[in-house]
């Protein structure tokens, strides 16, 4: 247990006792505990294993690399279509939890056999991904703006793709791209100005 950790398993939510025995299992099987991005990460000589969190209607067991998973029980999540490496085991309840326990640690035993075998996940280079139109056509009559797009880091160019094209009508994707286009020519990736 890392006391700097505590805090997130003291705080009173609705997900308490369901955090608190996902914790115990995954310190069961001798991962470090760390606080990553305002949640516990549990990990391996340095890399990233697991991670516990929350949501409205589901707490979760992430794991950074499920995508490697055998997942015999058919019971990881892929949170959206993008998400390219990490799984997701939720829960509703603690009963789940508990029933669940041997399956946690198999699939954890399983996740640390990877990161020692140096195992990583196949992902889409950021040319597999769509330009849509309304981006194609901007980026074909301002040359400063091609430019400055290429120029970003393969990250935040997949970010403004994945961002333009979660839009359904041409319109809200002509105004995304729009709204970015200052954006991309000063250098920035979609969520460089976001403030938490």
């Amino acid at each position: 247990m890392n006391p700097n950790v505590d805090w997130f398993f003291d705080k009173d939510t609705k997900w308490k006792k369901e955090y608190q025995k996902l914790r115990k299992i995954i310190l069961e099987c001798n991962l470090t505990e760390e606080l990553k991005w305002g949640v516990p990460c549990y990990t391996y000589k340095k890399s990233n294993i697991i991670l516990i969190h929350g949501f409205k209607n589901y707490c979760a067991a992430l794991f950074y690399k499920g995508a490697l998973l055998k997942d015999t029980n058919n019971i990881l999540i892929q949170q959206t279509k993008n998400v390219q490496s990490a799984r997701q085991l939720r829960f509703t309840n603690l009963k789940e939890v508990l029933e669940l326990k041997p399956i946690i640690k198999a699939y954890i035993f399983e996740a640390i056999e990877f990161e020692k075998a140096g195992l990583e996940v196949q992902m889409k280079k950021t040319s597999d991904f769509k330009i849509p139109d309304e981006f194609k056509i901007a980026l074909e009559h301002n040359s400063e703006l091609k430019t400055a797009f290429y120029k970003l880091t393969t990250g935040r160019q997949r970010g403004y793709l994945l961002y333009f094209t979660g839009a359904k009508q041409s319109k809200t994707r002509e105004s995304r791209v729009e709204k970015s286009i200052s954006k991309i020519i000063n250098g920035k990736g979609l969520n460089d100005d976001f403030k938490s």
